[in-house]
């Protein structure tokens, strides 16, 4: 799992991320404000996550930037640990917060991982 922990580190710095485990699962939880269940696509392809997330970018008319600092999107790509695997994986989207749950298996199929608005 050291591998997951390095890239979680290399992540952009206005990303925050957590990583939890138990005896049946990962759960990997990242702060993607602005993103939603819409904008976000997840995948597990050879022993790797790859996060896609989007958010749009509005502000009221009257306003201008005067500095910009918040990304518009996120593509990263993570090592799965070992033991992890992209069958029956879950995400849900909750108010900008992404929750991953990783199943604990011995192979990693390849699987696209359906993200359901749990704000809804």
């Amino acid at each position: 799992m050291s591998a997951l922990r390095d890239a979680m580190r290399d992540l952009p710095e206005t990303v925050f991320a957590d990583l939890l485990e138990s005896d049946e699962a990962y759960l990997l939880v990242i702060d993607l404000p602005g993103a939603t269940a819409e904008t976000v696509d997840v995948g597990v392809a050879s022993g790797r996550l790859t996060i896609e997330a989007r958010r749009e970018k509005g502000h009221p008319t009257e306003f201008q930037y005067v500095e910009e600092e918040r990304s518009l999107f996120l593509d990263a790509e993570l090592p799965l640990p070992p033991d992890a695997t992209g069958a029956d994986a879950e995400g849900t989207m909750n108010r900008g917060v992404l929750e991953l749950r990783l199943p604990k298996a011995g192979a990693t199929p390849e699987a696209d991982v359906p993200i359901t608005d749990a704000s809804a």
